[in-house]
């Protein structure tokens, strides 16, 4: 087993409580079926938001989908001029069979132009 990191990002539609929780559920589920995980493969899980974004933290979330024994953290993304608007990026530790470069990073939505070369 070796400890990969797997990134992932969102873009929101609106900044109200139940999109940012439903938009990070699928998030999540996503970069945890997308890597074959499951929550005893996770080691953390630091969620950012843009200044944007201040209904709800993700790590809720998350909570919701039964990772609450995972170490959760929450933080404001820097607030570059020009960024893009309303998006929830995650960075999860994780133990996995995977070789770093089989690793899927997951960008939905707007996201995906973020970073375009990884996106699956």
């Amino acid at each position: 087993m070796a400890l990969r990191g797997i990134r992932g990002a969102i873009q929101l539609d609106v900044d109200e409580r139940d999109h940012l929780l439903a938009a990070t559920r699928e998030l999540v589920s996503a970069v945890m079926r997308a890597n074959d995980l499951a929550a005893d493969d996770l080691v953390s899980i630091v969620f950012t938001c843009t200044p944007d974004l201040t209904s709800e933290f993700p790590a809720v979330a998350a909570r919701e989908l039964g990772l609450g024994s995972v170490p959760l953290l929450c933080a404001v993304e820097v607030d570059v001029p020009g960024a893009m608007p309303r998006v929830v990026r995650l960075l999860a530790l994780a133990e996995t069979e995977r070789a770093r470069d089989a690793v899927q990073h997951v960008y939905l939505r707007g996201a995906v132009a973020l970073r375009r070369d990884i996106a699956q």
